[in-house]
C-alpha cells in the first residue's frame, strides 16, 4: 500500500515525513535494496505477528509494510505546470489514498504560506488543483465518448456519469464526494481521477494541543466539518510529538506515550486508519521458517489469497486449512486446536478474513 502526504509548505509535512523515515522498518526484508529519499518504509503494527513469532520462534518475522510517498512541489498552478507541478501530478496518481497534512496550530515564529493559519483555506488550495487536473482529463474522456457514441448508443449512461462528476468538480466539488451505482463505480475508478482517491486529512496540532483536548481546538473542528461534506477522514497528529517517539525505542516509547496519556503513536493510528480506509486486511502465516503477514483487500477469496504468497499457489489451489488467531491463542498449540475442530478445511469459495492463520495446499 502506498500513502502520499501533502501539504502546503510550513504545515507539518516534512516534519511527519522526517517521523516516518526514522521510525522505518528494516530494507533487508522488501523487495527493493535501495530507497528513494522521497519514500518512507514502515511496518504495520499487528501484535498478533508478536504473539506468533513467540509461539513458533521462526528464523524470520515479516510485517505487512506500507509505504509513504512525499510528495513535493505542490503551488497555486500546479495544475498548470506552476513549480514541480507536473512531477507533483504524476506521483500522487500512483498512490492508493493521500495523507493531507493540514496546519491546526499557531505559532509566530512558523511563517504560513499565506500570512495566516486557515485550514480550510489550505484544503481547499490542494483540493483545487487536483480538480483542475481531474477536469482536463474528464474533458478528454467527455470528447472521446461522444465521438464514439456515433456508432455505440450504448455509452450514452458513461457520458452521463463523465458529465455528472465534471459538474460536481467545476462546484468545486472532489469527486469522491459522490455516490455511484454499482454500474458507476468501475467506470469511474477506470478513469484514474486524483480527486477520487480516498483522503485522511491529518490534523497537525502544537504539542501542548496533543497533551490537553485536541478534539477542541477550533482549526481541528474546521477540517472536521470540512472532512464531512466530502466523504473523508479526519485524524489528529502532532508532527513534532512524532518525530519525539521516531527517536526512542521500545520501552522509552512506551513510557513516552503512557506520559501523554497516547495508547499508541500517531504513525500507528494512520496506518490502521489507512488499512480500513482503503478496505485492508491481513492473514497471517506461521510456521518455524517464517511468520508472516500479508496484506489483502477485505472480500479477497481463498486461492486469490493465495496468489499473493506465489501464482503456483492460486494456479494449483485445492484447500486451505485455516484456524482463526484467537482460537489458536486460546488452545496454545496448532495440535490442540486440530484436536478441537477449529482447524478448518476451506474450499475456493471461501472468502478471507482478518487474521485467519492459514496453510494453502496446492499442486501444480
Amino acid at each position: 500500500m502506498k500513502l502520499g502526504i501533502v501539504g502546503l509548505p510550513n504545515v507539518g509535512k516534512s516534519t511527519l515525513f522526517n517521523a516516518i523515515t526514522k521510525a522505518g522498518a528494516e530494507s533487508a526484508n522488501y523487495p527493493f535494496c535501495t530507497i528513494e529519499p522521497n519514500i518512507g518504509v514502515v511496518d504495520v503494527p499487528d501484535e498478533r505477528i508478536d504473539k506468533l513469532a513467540q509461539m513458533y520462534n521462526p528464523k524470520k518475522v515479516t510485517r505487512a509494510y506500507i509505504e509513504f510517498v512525499d510528495i513535493a512541489g505542490l503551488v497555486k498552478g500546479a495544475s498548470k505546470g506552476e513549480g514541480l507541478g507536473n512531477k507533483f501530478l504524476s506521483h500522487i496518481r500512483e498512490v492508493d489514498a493521500i495523507v493531507h497534512v493540514v496546519r491546526c496550530f499557531e505559532d509566530e515564529n512558523i511563517t504560513h504560506v499565506d500570512g495566516s493559519v486557515d485550514p480550510v483555506r489550505d484544503i481547499e488550495t490542494i483540493n483545487l488543483e487536483l480538480i483542475f487536473s481531474d477536469l482536463e482529463i474528464l474533458e478528454r474522456r467527455i470528447e472521446r465518448t461522444k465521438k464514439a457514441m456515433k456508432g455505440d448508443k450504448s455509452l450514452a449512461s458513461e457520458l452521463a456519469l463523465f458529465e455528472r462528476v465534471k459538474a460536481a468538480l467545476e462546484d468545486g466539488l472532489p469527486a469522491r464526494s459522490l455516490e455511484y451505482s454499482e454500474d458507476e463505480a468501475p467506470v469511474i475508478k477506470e478513469a484514474a481521477l486524483i480527486s477520487m482517491k480516498p483522503v485522511i486529512y491529518a490534523a497537525n496540532v502544537s504539542e501542548s494541543d496533543m497533551g490537553n483536548d485536541p478534539e477542541n481546538n477550533k482549526f481541528v473542528k474546521l477540517v472536521k466539518e470540512h472532512a464531512k461534506s466530502e466523504n473523508s477522514e479526519v485524524m489528529i497528529v502532532s508532527a513534532k510529538i512524532e518525530e519525539e517517539i521516531s527517536e526512542l525505542d521500545g520501552d522509552e516509547k512506551a513510557m513516552f506515550l503512557e506520559e501523554l496519556g497516547m495508547a499508541e503513536s500517531g504513525l500507528d493510528r494512520l496506518i490502521k486508519a489507512s488499512y480500513k480506509l482503503l478496505g485492508l486486511i491481513s492473514y497471517l502465516t506461521a510456521g518455524e521458517p517464517e511468520v508472516r503477514a500479508w496484506t489483502i483487500t477485505n472480500g479477497t477469496k481463498a486461492p486469490q489469497a493465495a496468489g499473493k504468497i506465489h501464482s503456483d499457489f492460486e494456479r494449483g489451489f485445492i484447500r486451505a486449512e485455516v484456524v482463526a488467531y484467537d482460537d489458536l491463542m486460546e488452545c496454545g498449540t496448532m495440535a490442540a486446536a486440530k484436536e478441537k475442530g477449529l482447524v478448518r478445511s476451506e474450499g475456493k469459495e471461501y472468502v478471507m478474513k482478518d487474521g485467519d492463520i492459514v496453510l494453502f495446499r496446492f499442486n501444480v
